[in-house]
């Protein structure tokens, strides 16, 4: 590739972009619901040990809490240094040898108020070791689902990347639904939707094709969940409801901390904490 620096200022600057849109969304919806939250947006620098580390980069976390959204994080950084010698190992082109990276990228996490609306997980990123790649996708958790709801945020995600490759969808949908299921309690987190990671940018062309996908990822997103929470965001429900939303959340906040790599990728790489775990839902019960 002949330029990693340039391509990683490029895929940044969409990610923000794709941010600012997502955030605007939200807050009309919250608007429509006659509430006025809107996102407050924390930055913070990358941190090692307690010190921040120099020429580390970082980010900054957006987090609303509303009427409709009880809370959403959406948080975008652009971190680069090294990796300790044993985590570089676990990560795709680097090693003990090698462990420098960089990363940038976008994260979404969105906890609904009313349990007839789908909580929601998004994320796109690209990364550079001695290779550089693409990774991302989103998945929907309703913790009352509705088919209607699992046909159309798929029926968005395959669009977009048959778009691309007649093999994504099948292919991706299959890591998510391997991905995002929760051995202990041999459950999925939700009904699914798209993951992938290292589709690597070995020259240019590879870099544009990728990144073009990505793109569609985050569009697929942002023209499908709000169709989905307007849908259901007035709808009536019960305390039994609401109660069968908490213990969803449990195991939702159970894969966050026990299997998501994306939370042990922050942890490792000196990310801010609280906007590593915004992932966790404001309330949740275990019977």
């Amino acid at each position: 590739m002949s330029n990693w620096t340039d391509h990683t200022a490029r895929a940044r600057t969409w990610f923000e972009s794709l941010r600012d849109r997502i955030c605007a969304e939200f807050e009309a919806i919250e608007r429509e619901a006659g509430s006025d939250a809107r996102f407050a947006y924390t930055p913070w620098n990358r941190e090692h040990e307690g010190e921040t580390v120099e020429n580390g980069g970082g980010g900054v976390q957006g987090l609303m809490k509303g009427r409709v959204f009880e809370k959403v994080g959406v948080n975008v950084s652009t971190v680069q240094g090294e990796f300790s010698k044993e985590f570089a190992g676990t990560i795709n082109g680097a090693s003990a040898d090698a462990p420098g990276f960089t990363a940038t990228g976008i994260s979404l996490v969105a906890h609904m108020a009313n349990p007839h609306v789908p909580a929601v997980h998004m994320n796109t990123r690209f990364l550079t070791t001695s290779k550089a790649w693409f990774g991302g996708g989103g998945d929907l958790n309703p913790p009352i689902p509705y088919e209607e709801d699992t046909v159309e945020f798929h029926a968005e995600y395959k669009a977009a990347c048959d778009r691309h490759d007649p093999e994504y969808y099948p292919r991706f949908k299959k890591w998510a639904d391997d991905y995002f299921w929760i051995p202990h309690r041999k459950v999925h987190r939700g009904v699914g939707g798209i993951f992938y990671d290292h589709l690597e940018c070995a020259d240019d062309a590879a870099f544009e094709a990728n990144f073009a996908f990505t793109r569609d990822v985050g569009e697929a997103f942002i023209n499908v969940f709000p169709r989905l929470v307007r849908r259901r965001m007035g709808m009536d429900f019960t305390p039994a409801e609401k109660l069968t939303q908490l213990e969803y959340r449990g195991r939702y906040a159970e894969f966050n901390l026990v299997w998501d790599r994306g939370t042990l990728f922050g942890l490792k790489t000196g990310g801010n904490i609280d906007a590593i775990l915004m992932s966790l839902p404001p309330e949740a019960v275990w019977s």
